[in-house]
């Protein structure tokens, strides 16, 4: 049988059954295609993975990615009555799994499934606090327990169990340079790990995973009843049922809900490629192509009761009124979660249509009169990485490798004042970087902006590091009471744009989002000033009315194409170092990068390009920060001026 409902094709059923229709056809979009690469390269699944194989030192590799030969290979390993085994095959009813690590003492076989997710083996956390398992373990544990169910219908009469290799984050590093002792590299859609020769005097003590038992939370799953899209029904019937219609490539018919806001099926209806998301919802509603709503309830901003509406038979925007998102008036501090709602649902009001945006210059002014200049606007770029890549640390410890600092002044001029980017290999980066934030900021008592919580949260991580550290630096004190001043209810605590723009702004390009990367667009669009100010070559231009700019020369940001005002974060040159098809132009990519730049072996001329981009996305990132005020004074400004004339 040459279709096997796998381990993977397994989640993404979980998530609707209907998926494994698209799963694997090139007809049809599908926005994971990469995705899962580049989620494992960024927290170390690979890595991990490797990391486990080093700990049982006499198992064999399957190699083959051809079915039939790994099938036939691990049944001829599996004769031996002692054996342990990587990446075995075994299938049954039309499902197959490659087992991570397999250890079989006569008749008991132990299935190992290796993960990069975090756990404390002190509080391993897999319960909920009510009872029943913790959702966020619940993925892992659903896919050992696929495991499982194959390998005992596979192998019947052995007794099977289940457990887990995971980061433990109660376990500190040992060595240095754990993380670069396994690079991962990548050909085409094939990834490798190559070892390094000291890796395999790693022992136990030395790693910073450790093993759990699930086995008998994989029981309770094996015997309960799961509910999924459409019904619910015992896990091992769903296997096999799901198997079976894999394996014929059957369609299961689709159950629309809320679970398909994130279906990975999702395209256009014009583009080239299929969208898996538009024929469900087709075939469940009857809609045809030309008569599909722009805009359905999936499309609400921050909203939890999609699914009753779409069980309601509530499915178009139009169709939703005020009770159906319980509208709630917003208070003195701006507008609410629900105003947004309906703003999104809706369409503004007729004293904002002309404008074509909301934006409540009142609140704004009253809210800038308590700003200082000059302003200080900052951004970090960060990892978090399962294998620490300094000796001491733990899986998971925030690593802040960059951060971006323009100031504006009240006349309005602006500076890219400050970076600070530190990839070395092997070298910790965080209390050189809250130095060197501490020195640029500290030379006046400008108010401070931040988008989202990233930034506060960051500095309090670094400042837990400061204090749990055996030898911390002797400047401690004065990096925490830094720390201290510009965060939480800190003197100089930083004001938090994104949450300004929740209360204050809205506009129906962003969808209700919040994002920065939605923001900005969004202002570039209606902003008259930006467009005078970015549509001319003077952003890294030394002249009277430049920019100065640490990595751009003489940048034009603001443009056209086809009638659209094109979005700066796709401006950026795009890079290609193990990165598939992605400039980075996102956090994500930047994690990705500095894991990356960590391996010393790196061409010095890849190492300075990506350098390069990392400063090039950061600076933009604090860059869209002036943008999006620059527009909000601009237009604040201008309300507070005809209503001081009247």
């Amino acid at each position: 049988m040459s279709r096997y409902l796998t381990k993977s094709r397994f989640k993404i059923a979980l998530s609707c059954p209907t998926k494994l229709f698209y799963t694997g056809k090139t007809s049809y979009a599908n926005s994971m295609a990469d995705n899962d690469f580049l989620s494992m390269l960024a927290d170390g699944g690979f890595q991990v993975g490797e990391l486990g194989k080093i700990l049982h030192p006499g198992g064999h590799e399957i190699v083959s990615k051809n079915n039939a030969e790994a099938l036939a290979e691990t049944a001829e390993w599996m004769r031996r009555d002692e054996v342990e085994l990587f990446e075995p095959a075994f299938a049954v009813d039309g499902c197959l799994v490659r087992v991570d690590i397999l250890v079989k003492r006569g008749m008991s076989i132990e299935v190992i499934e290796v993960k990069a997710k975090s756990f404390d083996s002190n509080e391993p956390g897999f319960e909920g606090k009510r009872g029943g398992i913790a959702s966020g373990m619940l993925p892992y544990l659903q896919d050992v327990a696929f495991q499982k169910h194959v390998v005992s219908r596979a192998l019947p009469g052995h007794t099977v169990t289940a457990s887990l290799l995971l980061a433990d984050k109660s376990r500190k590093a040992t060595v240095n340079s754990l993380n670069q002792m396994f690079k991962v590299q990548r050909n085409g859609r094939s990834t490798r790990v190559i070892v390094k020769p000291e890796a395999h005097a790693l022992t136990e003590q030395d790693s910073v995973l450790s093993k759990i038992s699930v086995d008998h939370l994989v029981n309770q799953l094996l015997s309960d009843t799961f509910e999924f899209p459409g019904g619910a029904e015992p896990l091992p019937q769903l296997i096999e049922q799901w198997g079976r219609a894999y394996a014929q490539d059957e369609r299961i018919e689709p159950v629309i809900g809320s679970h398909c806001g994130g279906c990975e099926f999702h395209a256009d209806l014009e583009d080239p490629l299929r969208s898996g998301f538009h024929e469900c919802w087709m075939q469940a509603t009857g809609w045809t192509k030309e008569a599909f709503p722009e805009h359905t309830v999936l499309d609400i901003w921050n909203f939890r009761g999609k699914q009753r509406l779409i069980e309601e038979g509530k499915l178009r925007l139009s169709q939703i009124n005020e009770d159906d998102i319980r509208l709630k008036d917003g208070d003195a501090d701006g507008l609410s979660h629900s105003e947004r709602q309906w703003m999104q649902i809706a369409g503004l009001s007729a004293e904002h249509q002309a404008r074509g945006f909301y934006l409540d210059d009142q609140g704004l002014l009253t809210e800038m009169a308590r700003w200082v200049y000059p302003y200080h606007l900052i951004d970090f770029e960060t990892a978090a990485l399962a294998l620490p890549v300094y000796k001491g640390r733990r899986p998971y410890e925030q690593v802040a490798f960059q951060f971006s600092h323009h100031v504006m002044e009240a006349d309005g001029s602006v500076r890219h004042e400050d970076e600070f980017l530190l990839t070395k290999p092997g070298e910790f980066p965080n209390y050189a970087f809250v130095r060197a934030l501490r020195a640029a900021l500290c030379k006046d008592e400008g108010t401070v902006f931040r988008w989202s919580h990233h930034e506060n949260s960051i500095l309090n991580a670094i400042k837990q590091q400061l204090r749990e550290d055996e030898a911390p630096p002797a400047d401690t004190p004065e990096l925490i009471e830094f720390i201290d001043s510009i965060t939480k209810t800190g003197g100089r605590a930083m004001v938090d744009l994104a949450d300004v723009a929740r209360r204050r702004y809205f506009h129906p390009y962003t969808q209700g989002s919040c994002s920065i990367k939605k923001v900005l667009p969004s202002v570039m669009r209606s902003s008259a000033f930006l467009a005078q100010r970015y549509s001319q070559s003077t952003y890294g231009n030394d002249g009277p009315a430049g920019i100065p700019s640490h990595n751009f020369n003489n940048m034009v940001w603001w443009s056209e194409r086809d009638g659209e005002v094109q979005d700066p974060y796709k401006l950026l040159t795009q890079q290609d170092y193990g990165i598939p098809q992605a400039a980075i132009n996102q956090g994500g990519a930047a994690t990705t990068a500095y894991m990356l730049l960590q391996f010393e072996d790196m061409p010095d001329e890849h190492r300075a390009e990506l350098n390069a981009a990392l400063l090039r996305y950061c600076e933009l990132d604090t860059l869209a920060m002036v943008m999006i005020l620059q527009a909000w004074r601009d237009w604040s400004s201008a309300t507070g001026a005809r209503q001081a004339s009247i």
